[in-house]
């Protein structure tokens, strides 16, 4: 379905969509768009990278009155990082409704700067919610006049211990009309607020299958300590890759791959929760203005990027949890693109890897790779029959 045959969608925001170079809507647009252009409460499992952000961006910016400027729309967001981008992403679907702004307020920021823009009006808000408490303690938010309230990424944000902060936003909203939750997974916790605050709620799921599924072709590359290094760089300069992104599990390990890469004429930037927020948005804005080739993170630091052109992900340390994994690989393969994945892994690693894989249900896909003899080309190692290998070129 392409967004063009939107019924009760205003011209100016179909224009939007078409210049940020949407035209076929994903399955979880043509669901949740619909249901809430109609006030429905809705609860939505649909996996990351499926476009969530427009699905409830558009019925929000439909259903606002421009004329009023108070916030009349609040979306909750566990990170500041994911707060930016919905805010973003907000701000390119209106481009054209010059009447309607879009305010994001979250922690490690200054409280004034904020302040001045909810004082000035808007009339939706993007937000963390410890700063949005933060916010109305100050008595620097209205929110009597709030009728919609989204939960992006609703697991993920009520594990993080946000659920009494959660609950004491939605009690404040009396004039709330419908309250949707977009979660990758249903926990009881979403469970739990659907059930205290939710009537008659729309359930929406969307498997992560076909053209709703990142489309991302997964490998490992059993390496040591000493050629981690050479067969990272090697992998991303055969590869031809021009945005990556490397995972490392603490920040001291992203600063020193971050000097080691750069010693070898780089063009790398690392992202850790030591930095500022600005210094984040910073290295933000050079890695999606393609000035950064090599984005290495940590796994807090890169929650909520969003970056639709990611050529891949590589995993130079192994995930201490399962489910980085998942976050992880999801920075890439997006908005209907392909991306690679690379977990880079050492023989002691071997176990873990393979218990990795088989809880996130990626053993089948996650293919082994290898450099060839002059370490030039990558090698995928197919499995033929018994031990036998039918040996390729990637290329």
């Amino acid at each position: 379905m392409q967004f063009t045959e939107l019924r009760n969608v205003s011209p100016e925001i179909l224009k939007a969509t078409a210049a940020m170079g949407f035209t076929e809507m994903t399955e979880i647009q043509q669901k949740a768009i619909p249901l809430m252009l109609a006030g429905h409460d809705m609860i939505a499992k649909a996996p990351t990278g499926t476009g969530k952000t427009v699905a409830f961006g558009i019925p929000i910016l439909q259903r606002v009155d421009p004329a009023l400027l108070k916030p009349q729309a609040v979306i909750l967001s566990p990170t500041r990082e994911l707060a930016q981008q919905i805010a973003q992403d907000l701000a390119d679907l209106a481009q054209f409704l010059p009447a309607i702004r879009v305010v994001c307020v979250y922690g490690g920021a200054g409280m004034d700067k904020q302040q001045r823009q909810l004082k000035a009006g808007c009339q939706v808000v993007v937000a963390t919610p410890g700063r949005l408490m933060d916010h109305y303690r100050h008595k620097a938010i209205d929110v009597s006049h709030v009728t919609t309230v989204v939960l992006d990424e609703a697991d993920e944000m009520l594990n993080m211990g946000f659920y009494k902060d959660v609950r004491h936003i939605i009690d404040l909203m009396k004039n709330r009309q419908s309250l949707s939750m977009f979660s990758a997974t249903i926990s009881r916790e979403v469970l739990d607020i659907g059930w205290l605050y939710q009537k008659n709620a729309a359930e929406v799921s969307v498997q992560p299958i076909e053209d709703s599924s990142p489309r991302i072709d997964q490998y490992k590359l059993l390496t040591t300590g000493r050629d981690k290094l050479a067969d990272l760089a090697q992998l991303i300069i055969s590869k031809g890759y021009r945005r990556v992104m490397v995972f490392c599990n603490t920040k001291y390990n992203t600063g020193m791959l971050a000097n080691q890469l750069a010693r070898h004429n780089f063009n790398v930037d690392c992202l850790h929760g030591d930095l500022s927020q600005a210094e984040r948005n910073r290295i933000m804005g050079r890695f999606k203005a393609g000035e950064i080739a090599v984005l290495i993170a940590t796994d807090v630091a890169a929650r909520g990027i969003d970056v639709s052109d990611v050529d891949a992900v590589i995993n130079y340390d192994v995930p201490e949890e399962n489910e980085h994994y998942t976050h992880r690989i999801g920075r890439t393969g997006r908005a209907k693109k392909e991306g690679e994945s690379y977990l880079f892994y050492t023989k002691e690693e071997q176990k873990r890897v393979d218990t990795l894989l088989r809880l996130t249900r990626n053993t089948e896909e996650c293919k082994a790779v290898h450099f060839d003899f002059n370490h030039e080309h990558l090698i995928v190692e197919e499995p033929e029959k018994g031990d036998r290998f039918q040996i390729k070129s990637y290329f």
